[in-house]
């Protein structure tokens, strides 16, 4: 790998992690040594670029700094179109016309060299099989989740058991046959899961929820990698 290309890489590493980055693993990551991701780093630091930390402790980038946006490798371009490829035939009407949008956007500013990637891609999903149709406005739900509001839900099991809760909701999830809704229940008080077919009602209130959205999914992905999954509206 040239210089050049491995200093890239090395400030996109940074921006994908959160957590300072110790030189050992990026040397890993590139296939370099360690002394070489030092000399790096001071070369990054030398050309401005807000990398703070220290040896034996990580690296972090900090905020405000960006690089053109477009400077992708062939794989990434591939990715970048096999996940708008499965947003567009699995996600709600919405998203699967902003996943074509996007791709099209992508298209017409790459480099003309990697164009084809973007046109004709290599890699696909296959076709979404019949997925059951949202009785909820998926829009309305994720403007919820955004200003963390609360929604009034009125459900109806696979028992065919109508409850009412009071939910937070935090994120939809898109499976291969059906959307879900995990959220708080107020009732349960616990995470639960609603697909999205069986709302039999909302209402969207203007009433915020006690917490960050972004922190209820952080307490919800934890107790999943525990092995604790939310129950289905239960």
């Amino acid at each position: 790998m040239r210089r050049a290309d491995r200093l890239f890489e090395i400030v996109q590493i940074l921006r994908r992690e959160r957590r300072p980055v110790t030189a050992e693993a990026i040397a890993a990551e590139l296939e370099t040594s360690k002394r070489s991701v030092y000399r790096d780093v001071a070369a990054l630091i030398g050309q401005r670029v807000p990398v703070r930390g220290e040896a034996g402790i990580g690296y972090v980038l900090e905020d405000g700094f960006d690089l053109p946006p477009l400077m992708l490798t062939a794989d990434e371009a591939e990715a970048a179109v096999l996940g708008a490829q499965w947003v567009a035939s699995h996600g709600d009407e919405a998203l699967a016309r902003a996943a074509r949008s996007l791709v099209a956007k992508l298209a017409a500013v790459v480099p003309e060299e990697m164009r084809p990637f973007f046109e004709d891609p290599g890699a696909r999903t296959p076709p979404a099989w019949k997925i059951a149709p949202d009785a909820i406005d998926v829009a309305a739900v994720r403007a919820a989740i955004r200003d963390a509001r609360k929604i009034r839900l009125v459900y109806r099991d696979e028992q065919d058991r109508e409850s009412r809760r009071m939910v937070w909701p935090i994120l939809i999830g898109y499976l291969d046959a059906a959307r879900l809704l995990v959220a708080w229940c107020e009732l349960r008080r616990d995470f639960r899961s609603f697909r999205l077919d069986r709302i039999v009602g909302a209402e969207f209130t203007d009433e915020p929820y006690p917490a960050r959205p972004a922190a209820l999914r952080a307490r919800w992905l934890k107790q999943m990698r525990r092995g604790s999954s939310p129950g289905g509206g239960r």
